[in-house]
This record gives C-alpha cells, structure tokens and sequence, in this order.
C-alpha cells in the first residue's frame, strides 16, 4: 500500500480554562509553528482545544484516529494536578507504547527546569497513528519535539501512516540505509 502524500497531523490542547475560552491557548500555536518550520512536506494541521478529563480526552483521539490522522500532538494535561489525565486517556486508547518518547523529552527538559520530573509526557500507537504528549509552553514543546522528532518520520513509515520530510537543518530524520 502506497503512502499517501499529505500527513493529516492534528494537534489537541487539553486545559478547561483554554476549553472555556478564560486562557489564550499557547501550546496549539507553538506546537503548529515548530510542526511547519520542521517538516517540508505536505501537511495538514488542524488544532482542537478541549476540556481536561480523561473520558473527553480519549473519545477526541479515538475519533481522531478513526479518521486517520497520522501524527497527533497532545499538549496539556501531563502534570501532577488533579485534573490532569492526559496520559490515562492516551493509555486508554493505546495498542502500543513507546515509552522512550516521555524519557527522552523528560531527560531534554531536565537540562533546562528541575519540574520537568514532575512531567507525564508519553507517546503510543493507536492503528496507524502516532499519538504524542507534549508540555504547553512554546518554548517547553521546542525542547521535547527537538529531543525526539528525529524518530517520527520513521515510527509513521512503519505504522504505516502518511511520509514526511524534515529540514535536515533544523531536524535530521533517521531512517536506515536500506540495504
């Protein structure tokens, strides 16, 4: 089967207050921004802002694979808050776990806040999909997406979702040699 051209990426921000329209979301935009400086292949990104809970949380990304984005982002909802059930409701929805993406992000953000240990982040598949918590601070999702994009554009040939490219200039893509 022969990957489609354009990737359908959706990035969701998790936060009641952004949901409720109290706090301008940040996460959203910073995470799209540093999504088109990097990859220069077709993409389509559309953002969605809901409320924390773990049940609103995993019906957004079931229904998100079920329309077959290829890449999804979750900002928000990765501390140790109470409302903050972000990686349950991933859990929820997972075939698999990639538990290298939250040790990698967590080791990166480490270099730069002491409360990274405090952060949730983790990434699993759900059928052909690659589903990512990031934190919600611009600045913060630079750190984890650099510490470990380099790994998406070959997690997605393998699941069989959409190709990408990146700028080797700002994120080198690995892929094997083949042989």
């Amino acid at each position: 089967m022969e990957q489609r051209l354009t990737a359908r990426i959706a990035i969701v921000t998790v936060s009641d207050r952004a949901a409720a329209g109290i706090y301008e979301d940040k996460g959203g935009p910073g995470a799209e921004q540093w999504l088109r400086d990097t990859i220069t292949s077709g993409i389509e990104v559309a953002r969605h802002i809901i409320p924390d809970g773990r049940e609103e949380v995993a019906a957004k990304l079931r229904e998100l694979c079920d329309e077959g984005t290829d890449l999804i982002l979750v900002t928000g909802g990765t501390g140790p808050a109470p409302r903050d059930l972000t990686p349950e409701a991933v859990a929820d929805v997972a075939d698999k776990e990639l538990p290298g993406f939250g040790e990698e992000m967590r080791r990166a953000s480490l270099a730069e806040v002491p409360t990274a240990i405090l952060s949730r982040q983790t990434a699993v598949i759900r059928d052909k999909s690659l589903i990512i918590t990031i934190p919600g601070k611009p600045a913060a999702i630079a750190t984890c997406m650099n510490a470990v994009f380099a790994a998406v554009p070959y997690c997605l040939d393998l699941i069989g979702a959409a190709r990408i490219e990146t700028d080797p200039s700002r994120i080198k893509a690995f892929r094997p040699k083949a042989k």
